[in-house]
């Protein structure tokens, strides 16, 4: 009996050690995988060594990053900023409205005053042209007649101011500000043809007042100012530049039909996902060919681009490598998701991408479709009938870009055209929404070099370089650019929250608080005297600074140059 029982008592022992290990490696299973779900994934700095050189941008690319964190990680590794909102954006907002000094329409209109402006290029440029006009009629006391859209241009767009904007609110919300009529009044019972003119870029008050004026005063009454874009100086008395806020935020809203379709666009991506980036790519064939760049398609590339560049006498040959340390090549559709990717946007974000023809087609998108599979434009979220009252005019599609870019999450862009830049103005109107514009010049010494560099080390380096080109308040120095991306003087600051804000952090014992609330100005601060200037673009204005520690980038236009003798050629640039 002792021995079946010692044989009993064995066995028990036996099954309990089974149980207590198997406890034991249970545990240590959970716990090693829940410090694998932490820990960056080992693929990361394989995938990014496996990357070929950033010219071949026709390459089938892999995933580098497996992690999608919301957060920016500064080069130590911390998460310290939220990439779907500006930090800062509290602080500020859009300030618009009329001073008391500014007087009423009906009180400096003039009966026998009347400015026409027909406007040139696509649709962002003529939209910076009809903001101008409205001023410009301010400045000479004058009626000014509903602008004409340039109908002839590389576009060939034959819509009629109507057909884009709201023409009836353009008039009454500016009522007070300006007197607007349809069409000029006819003359002894005929048809008044104005006078046609043209005034300099840049042409300041004074300007209009010295060259326009009398010609309205001691000829004709009536004068029509041709090719009217950028013909405004960018630096004007305050209430001028509120005014050319009003027009440009306010008074210029989108015909219905536009509207109506902008919003189902914007709808339909949020219903796939809570949040969207919009991706405004310039990477058509006459982009490229006359950036003047190298995109690494070979002798194919250079010979089709070379090509194109030949339909125009003023293109001389450029150096690619030159250009492109110099921070005026468009990124690639690839680079750009480096990008984003290397900002802390995963592989499950909904992008939307505005864009025309893309030079290489799908094989050039390729790329970044890898990196965001969730990959859309109006032509895979709408239908063709749908599309089809737009689809042959490109100023409504453009249009309707326009509204899923503006409404987007983040908006990022490959290049500085006009679409750019008055969404980029907009857009912190409005919120300081994040707006990403590449820091091309050093970023292209990075995607040089990233093959020789961990994905950490890559990822660490974009977030750095983007600092002050992210859409943050007080990025670019005031004054500084074109107004219609910087529209400083319509920013206002809203000091009490900020102060109510640091006395609430002040409180708090541990100090942590204060530097979520209140960032630093410096926080965007970086090399001045290795980055692109914007240039000062009122030669007959000079403005001195304090010595504050204001911050601006590098994204004036890589287009200023055009010589406009060849309008196409700038038509074609201008969005």
């Amino acid at each position: 009996m002792a021995l079946p029982r010692r044989r009993n008592l064995s066995y028990n022992r036996f099954r309990s050690l089974v149980k207590f290990i198997s406890a034991i490696s249970g545990v240590l299973l959970i716990l090693f995988a829940f410090l694998s779900f932490l820990a960056p994934s080992p693929n990361e700095s394989q995938h990014f060594h496996l990357r070929h050189h950033h010219n071949s941008f026709n390459a089938v690319v892999e995933d580098p990053v497996t992690s999608g964190d919301s957060v920016f990680r500064s080069s130590g590794g911390k998460l310290d900023r939220d990439i779907w909102s500006s930090r800062n954006a509290k602080f500020f907002y859009g300030c618009s409205n009329v001073s008391a000094k500014f007087a009423k329409a009906e009180a400096v209109s003039r009966p026998t005053r009347y400015l026409a402006i027909a406007t040139s290029g696509g649709l962002n440029q003529q939209r910076t042209g009809i903001t101008d006009a409205v001023v410009a009629a301010r400045i000479l006391n004058a009626t000014l007649v509903v602008p004409k859209l340039d109908q002839k241009s590389f576009w060939k767009d034959a819509s009629n101011f109507s057909e884009i904007f709201d023409v009836d609110w353009f008039i009454s919300s500016l009522s007070k500000d300006v007197k607007i009529i349809k069409q000029l009044p006819k003359r002894g019972g005929k048809s008044w043809t104005p006078y046609t003119m043209r005034v300099p870029r840049k042409c300041s008050e004074r300007c209009y007042q010295n060259r326009v004026l009398p010609v309205i005063l001691k000829r004709h009454h009536a004068v029509q100012l041709k090719k009217f874009d950028y013909r405004l100086a960018n630096k004007l008395d305050t209430d001028l530049q509120k005014l050319r806020c009003r027009v440009n935020y306010h008074a210029l809203k989108f015909a219905d039909p536009i509207l109506e379709m902008g919003k189902t666009l914007v709808h339909r991506m949020r219903m796939r996902s809570k949040r969207y980036i919009a991706l405004h790519l310039r990477f058509e064939p006459d982009m490229l060919a006359f950036s003047g760049c190298d995109y690494g398609g070979g002798e194919k590339e250079r010979n089709e681009l070379g090509a194109i560049r030949k339909r125009w006498k003023t293109l001389h040959k450029n150096n690619p490598d030159k250009q492109r340390r110099q921070g005026k090549c468009p990124l690639t559709p690839e680079e750009v998701g480096l990008m984003l990717r290397a900002l802390g946007y995963g592989s499950d974000v909904h992008i939307y991408v505005a864009s025309g023809e893309v030079y290489g087609g799908e094989e050039t998108l390729r790329p970044l479709k890898s990196l965001f599979p969730n990959f859309y434009s109006k032509d895979t979220i709408a239908t063709k009938e749908e599309l089809a009252p737009f689809s042959s005019f490109s100023s409504r599609m453009a249009a309707l870009d326009f509204i899923v870019c503006d409404e987007s999450d983040v908006f990022v862009t490959n290049n500085n055209g006009n679409m750019a830049r008055i969404l980029a103005g907009r857009r912190k109107y409005f919120g300081h929404k994040p707006t990403i514009r590449p820091n091309a010049k050093k970023l292209y010494r990075l995607f040089l070099s990233r093959s020789n560099m961990t994905w950490e080390a890559f990822a660490s380096r974009v977030r750095i370089f983007q600092r002050g080109f992210m859409g943050e308040p007080k990025e670019v120095r005031p004054g500084r650019g074109e107004f219609h991306e910087n529209p400083s003087a319509c920013i206002c600051e809203d000091s009490e929250a900020r102060e109510k804000a640091t006395a609430y952090s002040r409180g708090k014992k541990n100090g942590k608080l204060e530097k979520e609330v209140m960032v630093s100005d410096d926080q965007n601060d970086y090399d001045d005297n290795d980055e692109p200037r914007w240039p000062d673009l009122d030669d007959d204005e000079n403005q001195v600074w304090p010595q504050e520690k204001l911050h601006y980038n590098g994204t004036g236009s890589d287009y200023d140059a055009v010589i406009s003798d060849e309008p196409e050629l700038e038509e074609m640039l201008s969005d």
